[in-house]
C-alpha cells in the first residue's frame, strides 16, 4: 500500500481522490489550510499547510509519504513546493488542463504550464491528469435553471465536460501502481454536448423544462466579467465556447484506456447533483 499525501483534499476532484485512495486501502494524509473545517473519511490525518507558504508542507511531507497528489489553485506559482514534494516523496500526480507543453525558453501562458515544467526538471516521477472542464461548472447555471431558462452565449458550442469522479479515478491509478510515468493524461467526457443540450438534460433529470435562451456574446462579455473579475479569463472563455460552435471540444477514450471502463455521461453526473440544481 502506498503513502499519499493529497494536496487540494478538499477540492471537487481532491475529496474523491482521497475516497478512492481510502476504500484502497492506502494510508492518506491530507493537507488543509483550516483542520477545523476539514471533514476527511474516517482514518484520514488531515494536516495543516498552505502552498502559498511552502515550508509550511514540510511536515506534511514526512513520515514516509511516497506520492503526492497536487491540485494547484489560482495563486502565484511557488517552485519551492515541487522542489520541497521532490525531497520528500518519488512521485507526483499534477491535476493540469489541455495545455502543450513548454520549452525551456517558452514565457508561460497558464499557470499549469509553469508549474508542469517545474515538475518534469524536478527528478520526480510524474503523471499529469489533463482534464477538460468538469461537469460541476453547470453548477454556475442553477439559479437559472430553477427559473426554468438559462440564459447563456453559444448554445451550440459542444462540450465534453468529465466527470469529477473519473478525473479522481484516473489520478489514483497513476499515484498507486507502476507505469503511469511521464504519462500526459488528456480526461475528458464520453461524448461532446452542446450547451443548449446540457441545459435540456439537466431538465430531464429533474423532472421538469429548463428552456435555452441565447445570450449575446457582447452580454455575456460584461456580465460575466462582473462576476468573475477577471477580463482575460472572460475573453478566453468566450473565444473557447466561439470555437467549439465550430468544431466540437475533443473526445478521448483516456478514462477506458487507464481505467478500463467507460467514462461516466453526464446525465449520471446530474443524476448525483439533483438536489444542487434544486
Amino acid at each position: 500500500m502506498t503513502k499519499v499525501l493529497v494536496i487540494g483534499a478538499n477540492g471537487s476532484v481532491g475529496r474523491h481522490v482521497v475516497a478512492s485512495l481510502v476504500e484502497g486501502g492506502h494510508e492518506v494524509r491530507a493537507l488543509v489550510r483550516d483542520t477545523a473545517k476539514a471533514a476527511p473519511p474516517a482514518g484520514v490525518e488531515t494536516v495543516r499547510g498552505d502552498l502559498a507558504v511552502p515550508e509550511s508542507l514540510a511536515a506534511a511531507l514526512g513520515g514516509g509519504v511516497e506520492a503526492v497528489y497536487l491540485m494547484w489553485p489560482g495563486i502565484p506559482v511557488q517552485p519551492r513546493v515541487v522542489e520541497l514534494i521532490a525531497e520528500h516523496a518519488r512521485r507526483v500526480v499534477y491535476l493540469s488542463t489541455d495545455v502543450p507543453d513548454l520549452a525551456d525558453d517558452e514565457p508561460p501562458v497558464i499557470f499549469h504550464q509553469e508549474i508542469e515544467r517545474l515538475i518534469r526538471k524536478s527528478g520526480l516521477g510524474w503523471t499529469f491528469v489533463r482534464a477538460i472542464d468538469f461537469a460541476g461548472n453547470t453548477l454556475g447555471w442553477a439559479d437559472q435553471v430553477r427559473t426554468g431558462v438559462v440564459r447563456w452565449p453559444y448554445g451550440r458550442a459542444r462540450r465534453s465536460l468529465v466527470h469529477e469522479r473519473d478525473i479522481a479515478d484516473v489520478a489514483v491509478r497513476a499515484l498507486t501502481e507502476d507505469g503511469h510515468d511521464g504519462a500526459k493524461y488528456l480526461v475528458t467526457g464520453p461524448e461532446s454536448i452542446a450547451h443548449a443540450d446540457l441545459a435540456r438534460i439537466i431538465g430531464e433529470e429533474l423532472g421538469t423544462e429548463v428552456r435555452w435562451e441565447e445570450l449575446a456574446p457582447e452580454t455575456a462579455r460584461e456580465q460575466l466579467t462582473a462576476a468573475w473579475g477577471n477580463a482575460a479569463f472572460v475573453e478566453s472563455r468566450l473565444a473557447a465556447w466561439e470555437s467549439f460552435s465550430r468544431e466540437p471540444e475533443r473526445v478521448t477514450d483516456t478514462v477506458e484506456q487507464v481505467l478500463g471502463r467507460p467514462a461516466r455521461g453526464f446525465r449520471s453526473w446530474v443524476r448525483e447533483h439533483a438536489e444542487d440544481f434544486r
